[in-house]
């Protein structure tokens, strides 16, 4: 059963909007009880034993899935920038052996980079390795909070994509297309699912490293998509959204009647042109006026007890990945979908010391490692990671062989982009723990085995969430599209 309606008469009669989407958008106020007369107040769906039911009007109201989900929730941990397996993950003890050595013609054959230029050398890994748990999973010196946790991890590391540069790689891994315009995954599965608290966003992303990522906002995007299913980013650091506080000396009541006169106008536009961007615009009012108690209450890290701040490493009113790990766990606890963190600097060309796999690399692990272990650790505690999805990745990985830049201190190490071998990981619902996916070849450059697209990926999130990536469709400018496009396999051998 696919998430779209193809009477032809109501498609056409509503400028090509789905069914879905039209009693989604339509579900609020008085247009919504128009609608649901009109078309009947529901759309069937299936059950989680596979039972036809329906769903709510509310778009984003939680509906059930194609299927029965594995996972209710979603975290995901981005680094911007693309860290490098080698020094985190993928143990290469030949690439020890080759460091320093001229880069044989035969790997640079064929190969499109982003930067290397001449005739390079290799480079081996800068970092220390061990293996830890039960799995044996290895694990970098950059990382030892991590290395207690790798039995709650399922790694992939064959991972590959069709970008070399930042942006596009970005959208790509989000989006399903290198180019601007598509819905972020974030939006597809709330589009999807809808959220389990009516007072928050059920898409919320967090970004920390003092940068948002290359690609910018369109990352966390609706695209096509209705605007109300967009990423909605919050803040560790002030007013958690802006503009979220009253004005000095405006009460809430007078805010109120402002929001329910300015609806009443929206809703007569409504009525009149039948389009549904005026109803996520009423939406999105009523939202905002629900997120100004709800918001400042869930982002007050300050309420959490001193064992956890010393767990995550926390300081609240700071800006800071710590911070958003934590206020992740707080966002899911409070029935949020999807959870997008982003976390800038680990472009590693080695131009300076904040890109440098000797400087700016290192800090980066620092930042990360205490929060992300703690947060796994949080959430298992909690009963939540039986219910939470949790990923982590980048956009690509880097390359074996060094990277110079004219001019740059030869102290300062670092490595170019590669698309043909990265390393991510998932943990918790439905996830394989203590796993690993996937080989590269000696050096970390092409995958040799078990090789993992980012439409894979993609359909994995998708099938542990309760949705079939080939039936999340949505009709614009005359086709059905999808997160996968016209691609992507479930990568069955990571599903526990």
């Amino acid at each position: 059963m696919n998430l779209k309606i193809t009477d032809h008469l109501i498609q056409e009669q509503l400028k090509q909007i789905t069914r879905r989407h039209f009693l989604q958008n339509l579900s609020t106020g008085i247009g919504g009880i128009a609608a649901a007369s009109i078309l009947g107040g529901c759309s069937t769906f299936f059950d989680k034993k596979g039972n036809p039911t329906q769903i709510s009007n509310n778009p984003m109201e939680p509906s059930v899935s194609h299927f029965r989900a594995k996972a209710k929730k979603i975290i995901y941990m981005h680094m911007a920038g693309a860290p490098s397996q080698i020094e985190l993950f993928d143990y290469k003890p030949e690439l020890y052996k080759l460091n320093g050595k001229e880069c044989p013609p035969s790997l640079l054959e064929g190969k499109k980079f982003a930067f290397i230029n001449g005739k390079p050398n290799m480079l081996g890994p800068i970092a220390s390795f061990n293996q830890y748990g039960n799995s044996g999973a290895w694990v970098s010196n950059h990382l030892p909070n991590f290395s207690r946790a790798v039995d709650e991890v399922c790694f992939i590391k064959s991972m590959h994509t069709n970008e070399f540069n930042h942006a596009p790689a970005q959208l790509f891994m989000h989006t399903g297309s290198p180019r601007m315009g598509r819905p972020a995954i974030g939006a597809w599965v709330t589009y999807g699912l809808g959220s389990e608290n009516e007072n928050l966003p059920g898409f919320i992303v967090l970004a920390s490293g003092g940068k948002t990522p290359d690609a910018g906002k369109s990352i966390w995007g609706s695209g096509f998509l209705p605007s109300v299913y967009q990423g909605v980013q919050c803040r560790s650091e002030g007013d958690p959204v802006l503009y979220v506080s009253d004005p000095h000396n405006q009460d809430r009541t007078i805010k109120g009647d402002i929001i329910n006169t300015i609806n009443e106008i929206n809703k007569e536009h409504l009525a009149e042109y039948n389009d549904p961007e005026i109803n996520t615009r009423i939406a999105q009012y009523e939202m905002a006026y629900k997120m100004q108690i709800s918001v400042p209450e869930v982002m007050d890290i300050s309420k959490e007890p001193a064992y956890i701040h010393q767990m995550y490493g926390t300081q609240p009113g700071k800006s800071s990945f710590a911070n958003n790990c934590l206020l992740a766990r707080r966002l899911v606890e409070q029935g949020v979908r999807y959870v997008q963190l982003f976390h800038w600097g680990w472009d590693s060309h080695g131009a300076d010391d904040f890109t440098s796999l000797t400087g700016g690399f290192v800090e980066r692990c620092k930042e990360i490692d205490q929060a992300m272990t703690a947060l796994l650790e949080d959430l298992k505690q909690r009963g939540l990671l039986e219910e939470t999805l949790i990923v982590w990745g980048g956009e690509f990985g880097r390359t074996p062989i060094r990277e110079i830049r004219p001019g740059a201190n030869p102290k300062n190490i670092g490595r170019d982009h590669n698309p043909d071998a990265f390393t991510v990981w998932m943990a918790g619902a439905g996830v394989k723990a203590g796993y690993t996916h996937g080989e590269t070849d000696e050096i970390s450059f092409n995958v040799i085995k078990d090789k993992v697209h980012v439409h894979d990926f993609q359909a994995t999130i998708l099938h542990l969430l309760g949705m079939n990536h080939e039936q999340l469709t949505y009709f614009y400018q005359g086709r059905d599209f999808r997160l996968t496009d016209v691609h992507g396999q479930i990568v069955k051998q990571v599903l526990s």
